[in-house]
């Protein structure tokens, strides 16, 4: 039995992951799961799976908790804080870590996994997006696994040579080609973006997410942040990386040969399909995902990314080839706007503007540490915040 750690366990991700482990039940055990604040949606994850170990990030929610499962009779341990995150990721009967916590928030515990040696299943693309050599530079030191979990990475991933690990791209690879569905206002007039509400933002035509991702996906950033994580995992330059906009979320991603062959990854769109196959990797496991309909009027759409609708795929090329801590206050200043926009304090429209301000006032420092990603992270946050605040 293969113990997994999830890290984020009350999230989509960590929900479908816990829906393909109860399919899986005699191949993994739930060493820990962790949350923020959802105290009674993680007590009820503890009573169906039983983990060791649980991590509630907030003080009063881990006290609610403990309370819970005191009652409950559970043997699972409570843990608290920043500190109880990179225990569980660490611990020698953890085995597999499903890194799917929301934003800056997750890479301190999931480069922990990866310092560690652990199997990391990462979800959580801001690890890579702040600090991608120092992780990489991990993962290589300690011989950990990183296969990724957002759906085009892993697509990418299973369309590479088959001897390909997170290294570098193989000689007769000509181009990544990085899917995306364009969100729900691919085709909306660019003058009715300014008064799109958050509920309309979060209504993704394919996809079930978590808000904070779905608004990411309606600004297309989601896809900028993935441009630079795949720059990372993939050893490669955004030169070598095209994005493709593909409203049906059928093919995950591409890989372009220099014979002219295409290899896609094609399933539903549903990230228990990914999840399963990083947890089984090299193998294959059902995930409980419904099969491909080939003969139900099956339609495959492409189009160019608009960057005037979608200026964050700007943004994020920009924020690449700059380099350095660019992509941190990048990928922080996005979070502010992002929030910004869920509590009704700043147009949708406003989102990249935001990012970009912040983008144009900070400089880019060379990521030689953590401790210098994490100073740019938290000044972008600040420059983010008091342009929101000034209005």
């Amino acid at each position: 039995m293969t113990g997994i750690c999830i890290l984020g366990s009350t999230g989509s991700i960590g929900v479908s992951t816990l829906e393909v482990i109860a399919g899986q039940k005699d191949r993994f055990r739930v060493v820990a799961l962790t949350a923020n604040t959802q105290a009674e949606r993680l007590f009820e994850q503890c009573q169906r799976f039983e983990p060791e170990f649980a991590v509630m990030v907030d003080a009063d929610a881990a006290q609610q908790l403990q309370k819970k499962i005191k009652q409950a009779g559970l043997a699972t341990e409570v843990r608290q804080g920043l500190d109880g995150l990179i225990e569980v990721a660490t611990l020698p009967q953890t085995e597999q870590v499903m890194a799917a916590i929301v934003g800056a928030a997750g890479l301190l515990p999931t480069l922990a996994a990866a310092e560690a040696g652990k199997r990391v299943l990462l979800a959580n693309k801001e690890a890579l997006v702040m600090s991608g050599q120092i992780f990489m530079d991990a993962v290589k030191k300690s011989g950990a696994e990183l296969l990724p979990i957002d759906s085009e990475h892993n697509a990418i991933f299973q369309c590479l040579p088959e001897d390909y690990q997170t290294g570098r791209m193989q000689a007769g690879v000509r181009k990544i080609l990085l899917t995306g569905s364009g969100g729900p206002f691919r085709n909306t007039p660019l003058d009715e973006l300014q008064g799109v509400t958050p509920d309309q933002a979060c209504a993704h035509p394919n996809w079930s997410m978590g808000r904070k991702i779905s608004v990411d996906s309606a600004t297309m950033m989601n896809k900028g942040l993935e441009l630079i994580e795949a720059c990372w995992l993939f050893d490669t330059s955004p030169d070598n990386i095209e994005i493709v906009v593909h409203p049906q979320s059928i093919i995950h991603s591409m890989v372009e040969y220099v014979d002219g062959s295409v290899l896609a990854q094609m399933g539903m769109p549903d990230m228990r399909t990914p999840i399963a196959h990083a947890m089984a990797w090299p193998q294959r496991m059902a995930s409980g995902v419904a099969r491909l309909d080939f003969f139900n009027s099956m339609q495959l759409d492409f189009q160019k990314p608009d960057y005037e609708r979608f200026p964050c795929l700007r943004l994020s090329d920009e924020a690449i080839r700059t380099a350095g801590t660019m992509p941190a206050i990048l990928n922080a200043a996005n979070e502010i706007a992002v929030q910004a926009f869920l509590d009704k304090r700043l147009a949708f429209t406003g989102i990249a503007k935001l990012v970009e301000q912040v983008m144009r006032t900070m400089s880019s420092r060379a990521a030689a540490s953590l401790a210098v990603i994490l100073e740019d992270d938290a000044q972008a946050r600040e420059v983010a915040s008091s342009i929101v605040n000034a209005g």
